[in-house]
């Protein structure tokens, strides 16, 4: 529950401070006094966007603090998950800079607008007579009713049922898409492969067969040449193995004249029989050596499929090839096939839709059966605030698929007048017929529900007397169960206060101010006559005021 609220140059409020009842807090005052500045303020608390116009002074900070009790609301997971220090109380900062900068802090922690705006929908329910309220919300509606039926433990187990089955069928699309997306890549993996096997590949081939294709291609002058060669040294009739055989001879008759020729004739008779056997070399390749075109067509069409299958993966080497085709190997040998964990991925959707669908028709079965008596309850409520006319049905329609809350569709539906027919409550009620449709439900609900602090702006809009004594009296009931802030405009409302504040203007010698002030009793006897009547209030206007007081 809030505690207490402290604004510092806000709008026209230099400063003002209020502290909370746990009970019902009343705020009253002229109009245009600044009532609706107080819910802007807690509105920026709540995590609404800043504007630099709101600020008193434009050359110091706006500064707007709230402090709760959460021990009741089980928020230490929220600060948890949100790295937020937690402590039964908290305290909420908002602060706007004269250069438009706007920052937020939960215990002193930074934070944005979308943690408090979570945060405070724990803590708050601002009902505005023109805002989109809660009771126009169908996922507020079955709320209130699963709260009325006492589903909660059930409903817990379902929502976690629900979440697990969600995440399988979440898992199957993934595991279909995927064995989809590896069947084509295993046709695709496929598809090289074979280019692959087709040419099978042998390291260093490359190289072989173009060295053999240069012979091949060259072989006649090869041929040619070799012969030429071997006929030069060793077969014409000048052939130099021949006329080097004759100096060897010459040479033999007169190395015994002197030491060094011995030597030297060795050497000589080395060189003649290398060039002999050089020249039988020559003559060997030249018989092995032949043009063969049939060859050549085989040789170029090989390197022709080699050269293909570099281009297309672009390296320039056999070596290379075969890595690559042992890597296609490698990714093939990888995928498996996902179609069991499909299969059996099914029958646990199944057999979890089947147990869901139990549980939702035990939901369904005790939402339908609360529904009379809160119709009833509704009917004799909005009676006694002269709506005796009104209509409230809660209609609910089965869902073909299972969703977060079950099978139920659930809808309010509303006619204010006699003979109206009945449609969605945001199509067909007026401002203050939801603001009492909203004050009857969430007070049926109160003990059931754990709705946050409620806090009414002018929820007796339209109505006095009779019914707005009756609408106070149902504040004070709800009051008992849950902590209340109520401005109004009402004297018997604002008679039925645990804490009564006045909101005032006061001029100083610069500009006009905006005070609030909490009421003594006889302030409040004061004030409340005051609302019945004029200023300064008639003498029955404040005997009156003391009978409602003592009444209340």
């Amino acid at each position: 529950m809030i505690q207490r609220l402290l604004v510092k140059n806000y709008a026209i409020i230099e400063a003002v401070e209020i502290e909370f009842s746990k009970g019902l807090t009343i705020i009253t005052g002229e109009t245009g006094a600044g009532k609706s500045i107080l819910l802007g303020a807690l509105g920026l608390i709540m995590g609404k966007r800043a504007d630099t116009k709101s600020l008193y002074d434009e050359n110091v900070k706006c500064v707007i603090e709230a402090h709760f009790d959460v021990s009741k609301y089980n928020l230490k997971d929220f600060f948890d998950n949100n790295d937020v220090d937690y402590d039964e109380e908290l305290v909420v900062r908002r602060e706007l800079t004269p250069s438009g900068k706007s920052r937020a802090f939960v215990n002193d922690t930074p934070v944005n607008l979308k943690i408090l705006q979570q945060l405070s929908a724990s803590l708050i329910d601002l009902h505005q007579q023109f805002d989109t309220l809660d009771i126009h919300n169908v996922s507020f509606q079955l709320r209130m009713l699963d709260a009325l039926a006492e589903n909660k433990k059930l409903l817990d187990k379902y929502q976690k049922m629900y979440r697990s089955y969600q995440s399988n069928k979440r898992q199957l699309t993934k595991l279909i898409e995927q064995n989809a997306s590896s069947e084509r890549e295993v046709d695709f993996i496929n598809f090289q492969l074979d280019e692959f096997n087709k040419v099978e590949l042998i390291n260093g081939e490359q190289e072989t067969l173009e060295s053999e294709l240069s012979v091949l291609n060259n072989s006649e002058d090869i041929k040619r040449t070799l012969a030429a060669s071997f006929n030069h040294l060793t077969e014409s009739e000048q052939a130099v193995v021949g006329q080097l055989t004759g100096l060897s001879n010459a040479l033999s008759a007169i190395k015994a004249y002197n030491p060094k020729l011995e030597s030297l004739c060795q050497r000589f008779d080395a060189t003649i029989y290398e060039l002999e056997d050089i020249s039988n070399e020559f003559e060997a390749i030249a018989d092995q050596t032949e043009y063969d075109p049939e060859r050549i067509q085989e040789v170029n069409d090989r390197l022709d499929l080699i050269y293909k299958l570099q281009k297309k993966h672009n390296v320039v080497d056999v070596a290379s090839l075969i890595e690559i085709q042992e890597d296609l190997q490698n990714q093939l040998n990888g995928f498996g096939d996902l179609s069991d964990q499909i299969a059996q991925l099914e029958l646990d959707i199944d057999k979890q839709e089947t147990d869901l669908k139990e549980i939702a028709i035990k939901l369904s079965k005790k939402r339908k059966g609360v529904i009379a008596g809160f119709e009833q309850k509704v009917h004799q409520m909005l009676g006694h605030l002269s709506m005796n006319n009104a209509r409230l049905k809660v209609d609910v329609q089965p869902l073909q698929e299972l969703n977060a809350t079950g099978l139920d569709d659930v809808n309010f539906l509303f006619a204010a007048n006699k003979g109206g027919r009945l449609q969605a409550i945001k199509d067909v009620a007026s401002g203050g017929e939801i603001a009492r449709l909203t004050l009857c439900t969430k007070s049926l609900i109160a003990s059931a529900i754990p709705l946050p602090t409620l806090i009414f702006d002018e929820i007796d809009t339209g109505v006095s007397g009779d019914v707005a004594l009756k609408m106070g009296d149902i504040l004070r009931q709800l009051s008992d169960h849950h902590q209340v802030v109520s401005i109004t405009h009402s004297p018997q409302i604002a008679s039925k206060a645990d804490a009564h504040y006045f909101v005032y203007k006061k001029d100083t010698e610069e500009r006009t101010i905006t005070k609030v002030k909490q009421l003594s009793k006889e302030e409040r006897i004061r004030a409340i006559a005051t609302m019945l009547s004029s200023n300064p209030p008639s003498d029955s206007a404040m005997q009156n005021a003391r009978e409602l007081l003592a009444t209340a």
